[in-house]
C-alpha cells in the first residue's frame, strides 16, 4: 500500500496514561483517524474525576495567563470594575447581557490569543513570517473584542445619556 508505514515506537501519553503510536518523522498515515485526547473508543460520558481534571486543567490556563500576560490581568482588573457597572446601569437583563458578556468576551479571546503566543514561541526563536502573522491576527482579535465592547455599552448606553 502506497503511503503506509508502520509505527516507530510507541509512547505514553502523559495526562492519560494511554499508549500512543509515533510514525516515522511524526506523521500519521493519510487513513489513520487520529483519536481525541479523551476519547475512548465509547460514547459514555465523562466520569466526575475526569471533569473535576478538565476543571483543574481549566485553572492552570487561567493561572499561567494570570502569571504571563499583563494585558490579561490589565483586562481582569477592567472586568472587576465594568461588570458590576454594566449589571447596575443595565434597564433589563438584555441590556446587562449586552454589556457584561462583551467583557467577557474580551477575557475569552486574550486567552486564546496567549495561547498562540505560547505555541508560536514554543515553536522557535527565530523571526518568521507566519509567525509574526499569527501574533499579529491574535492582537487584532483583542482588538475587535474592545471595540465590541465599546459599540455596545456605546449603543444601550448613548441614547440614554446623550
Amino acid at each position: 500500500m502506497v503511503g503506509w508505514a508502520a509505527p516507530v515506537h510507541k509512547v505514553r501519553g502523559r495526562d492519560t496514561g494511554r499508549e500512543y503510536e509515533v510514525w516515522q518523522n511524526g506523521v500519521l498515515p493519510r487513513f489513520h483517524a487520529p483519536s481525541m485526547a479523551d476519547s475512548s473508543g465509547t460514547h459514555a460520558p465523562r466520569s466526575p474525576f475526569r471533569v473535576w481534571q478538565a476543571f483543574l486543567w481549566s485553572m492552570q490556563g487561567l493561572r499561567a495567563t494570570w502569571d504571563v500576560e499583563s494585558a490579561f490581568r490589565l483586562e481582569v482588573y477592567l472586568f472587576v470594575v465594568l461588570a458590576p457597572l454594566g449589571l447596575w446601569l443595565g434597564a433589563d437583563g438584555v441590556e446587562r447581557a449586552l454589556l457584561v458578556a462583551p467583557l467577557l468576551g474580551v477575557l475569552v479571546v486574550e486567552v486564546l490569543n496567549s495561547a498562540v503566543e505560547a505555541v508560536v514561541d514554543r515553536w522557535g526563536p527565530e523571526h518568521h513570517e507566519l509567525a509574526g502573522r499569527a501574533k499579529d491576527m491574535g492582537s487584532a482579535a483583542v482588538f475587535l473584542a474592545d471595540m465590541n465592547v465599546l459599540i455596545c455599552w456605546g449603543l444601550v448606553l448613548g441614547p440614554r445619556y446623550f
